[in-house]
Formats: C-alpha cells, sequence, structure tokens
C-alpha cells in the first residue's frame, strides 16, 4: 500500500514539472493554402453562366436587326405600275448607233415606214420577250437632257436592257455622232399615232398556216385572238420572235375575227379578215 503512495506522488511530481505539449492548431494548415486568384474570386459571366436556347437573355440582339432588315410587302406595294406604253420607269444605260434596218429589221416591218417625227431603235437582245416590245416607242433622252422619241424596230442581240442601238439620225440629235457612244436613258412612251392600226399576212399564210403581225399600233401590243364563229369565242395565238402571231394548223377558214389586245388592256376588233398570203386589211381605229 505503502508502494502505491509513494507512485502516485511521484506521478503527480512529473505531471507539474513536464506539463503537456498541446496538439499542432487548425491555423497553421489554414496558412499553408495559397490564397485564391482574382480569377477564381470573380470568374467570368461564360464560365459562371453558359447561355442556352431555353435562357431568353441568351437570345442575340443581332437577330432583330437581320430581320427589319427584310423587305416588306408595303416596299413591295410601293413598286411603280406600268403605263399604257409599258413599264413607265426610267432605263439608265447607253446608246449607240447604226445605219438602221425598219424593212430588214428582227421586227419583220418589210412593208412598213416609220411615221414622221418618230426615229428608229434596235432593242436589247437579252430584254426581246419574243417581240414583246416590236412596234413600241420610247423616250430618249441625252446627256444634255435633250430627247426624242424613236419605234423600235430590230434587235440588238450584243446589248443589254439600258442599251439602246439607234438609227445614226436618232443618235445625232442626242449627242456628236464622233463621241460613238453617249449615256442615255429611256422610257415607254405613247407612240402618238392616230392613223388606224394595220394587220398584215406573212407569205404563205392560209386557211391552214396562219401567220399574221400588227404595225403602226400606238401602244405596244400584247396579244392576237382569232375568232370563226362571229366573235362568240376566241382562239389565241402565239408571237414569233420575228414579230408576227401563229398558229401552226389555221383555222380552217377563208376570212377570220381579229381581236387585238394593247399591254394596257384596249382592245380593237377587225372583222372578216382575209387569210391570204400577203394580205394587209386597215382597222377602223388605234389605241
Amino acid at each position: 500500500m505503502k508502494s502505491y503512495l509513494l507512485l502516485a506522488v511521484a506521478t503527480f511530481q512529473l505531471a507539474v514539472a513536464c506539463p503537456a505539449i498541446p496538439p499542432p492548431s487548425r491555423a497553421s494548415v489554414t496558412t499553408a493554402v495559397p490564397e485564391p486568384t482574382a480569377s477564381a474570386v470573380n470568374p467570368p459571366p461564360v464560365i459562371v453562366k453558359d447561355p442556352t436556347p431555353e435562357d431568353p437573355a441568351a437570345t442575340p440582339v443581332s437577330t432583330p436587326t437581320t430581320a427589319a432588315a427584310t423587305p416588306s410587302r408595303t416596299a413591295e406595294a410601293a413598286t411603280p405600275p406600268k403605263s399604257s406604253a409599258g413599264d413607265d420607269a426610267s432605263v439608265s444605260g447607253k446608246s449607240t448607233f447604226y445605219g438602221g434596218n425598219t424593212q430588214g429589221g428582227m421586227c419583220s416591218f418589210s412593208t412598213y415606214t416609220i411615221p414622221s417625227g418618230l426615229f428608229g431603235t434596235a432593242f436589247s437582245g437579252s430584254a426581246w420577250d419574243s417581240a414583246a416590245n416590236c412596234g413600241a416607242c420610247v423616250r430618249v433622252t441625252g446627256p444634255n437632257g435633250n430627247s426624242i422619241t424613236a419605234m423600235i424596230v430590230d434587235q440588238c442581240p450584243e446589248c443589254d436592257k439600258g442599251h439602246l442601238d439607234l438609227f445614226q439620225d436618232a443618235f445625232a440629235k442626242l449627242g456628236d455622232i464622233s463621241a460613238g457612244i453617249i449615256p442615255t436613258s429611256y422610257t415607254f412612251v405613247p407612240c402618238g399615232i392616230s392613223s388606224p392600226l394595220v394587220l398584215h399576212n406573212k407569205s404563205g399564210t392560209s386557211a391552214y398556216w396562219f401567220s399574221m403581225q400588227v404595225v403602226n399600233a400606238n401602244e405596244p401590243v400584247a396579244s392576237l385572238e382569232v375568232s370563226t364563229d362571229g366573235g362568240s369565242s376566241w382562239q389565241k395565238t402565239q408571237r414569233a420572235q420575228y414579230n408576227f402571231f401563229e398558229n401552226q394548223s389555221g383555222f380552217g377558214t377563208e376570212s377570220v375575227d381579229v381581236r387585238v389586245t394593247s399591254r394596257a388592256g384596249k382592245t380593237i376588233v377587225v372583222k372578216n379578215v382575209s387569210v391570204a398570203s400577203d394580205a394587209s386589211v386597215t382597222a377602223s381605229s388605234n389605241f
């Protein structure tokens, strides 16, 4: 018993003389961790939140601008209407000249003479449109502001839409012949012809092959129809590149009624027209 008391006293004395060393604190571990960088503290928005299609804020702001640039139907409605003589918009381009060719031109006006006060011109091959503008007139304005009226009687195969190949006398009214080429603009206009239009049959026309042209029209001709029943019904013809309205099978009769319609929708009916080869008939009026 005495030995146990001596051991307890010795242990107490040792504890007082050598206090226990406390364990290391968490502070030393914390100071060992490097400080966060600025990018970690303030990450860019693209890292924090990736845009998704479901997020309305992610819609590109340029989309409304692109949509606004699309032409609207209101703009289309503002397109200038066509005049009675054709498209009334002015076409800018250039003019050259040549010797002129009415009777031998692509419009096949072999028996026609251009009326006094009008000039002649060849029209663009790229805008030929099956001779749709043959006989139409254009007001041509030159570089000095002076102008003339010219009838389309021929084709210029190499000319673009803005290029007119004028008869030489027409070119001379607008510019110096020595220039060879001048800037011009043109607009379709009525020809100012007051005498009646004329129907002319092509050589070889008969009851079994129909080919007829319209000359001396005041406005561009859009169509020619034929009736064999006194006007109860009308049959169409097709305009050839050389400016004749044709039906390859003919209409089976020696005479027909003919209805001519202008580009503006005006009509002239000529009754009892012979379909004999090379025959011509003069109508009672013009557009």
